[in-house]
């Protein structure tokens, strides 16, 4: 059966790395990665409806998953918005596909970043999750550069079950994630 390489990475390297940096006794208490959601808002979709078609299927290509489109709560004059109309896309990925998504995200996409010099670690909550953000749909290879008529990015949330910043970024540093190093 096939097994994701970051999900073997994660209990072949990542566990007994921070079970021995962090003290904890059982390989249970080392925290994980529950959920990794991509998030894409688009301001423009209230002109234009096909924009979140086409963002619906380009996340959907990216994740590997089926993502749904996301509708406004409420009116909003100043916007021309009105409640109920599409103006996003999402994607919650979870078990296999989510390791999946986390592998290509790191060795493949992220370098392809222009100018690319690390994530800053400044997307930490306090409570364990980390969220960062993409300017470009483009760095993902699944994307085909000539199709895509307007350039957008995304949100990318991952939520561990790690109590504090600290330990959630060990986590995600383990598995090869580029933090930016702070110089000084």
């Amino acid at each position: 059966m096939y097994t994701p390489r970051a999900k073997t990475q994660y209990f072949d390297e990542v566990v007994p790395a921070l079970q021995k940096e962090f003290g904890y006794k059982s390989p249970m208490e080392v925290p994980k990665i529950q959920k990794i959601c991509l998030n894409q808002g688009l301001g423009d979709a209230v002109a234009d409806k096909k924009l979140v078609d086409t963002a619906v299927g380009e996340m959907s290509i990216i994740a590997g998953q089926r993502a749904v489109a996301t509708y406004s709560k409420k009116d909003i004059s100043n916007f021309k918005l009105r409640k109920g109309m599409p103006i996003g896309a999402r994607v919650t990925l979870r078990g296999d596909k989510m390791y999946e998504f986390l592998d290509r995200l790191i060795s493949v996409s992220l370098p392809r970043t222009r100018d690319f010099r690390g994530v800053k670690a400044t997307g930490f909550d306090g409570r364990g999750n980390f969220t960062m953000g993409v300017k470009e749909q483009i760095i993902f290879p699944e994307i085909n550069i000539e199709k895509v008529n307007k350039i957008n990015g995304m949100d990318i949330t991952f939520v561990t079950s790690a109590d504090n910043d600290e330990e959630a970024k060990a986590l995600l540093s383990e598995f090869g994630f580029p933090f930016t190093k702070k110089l000084g």
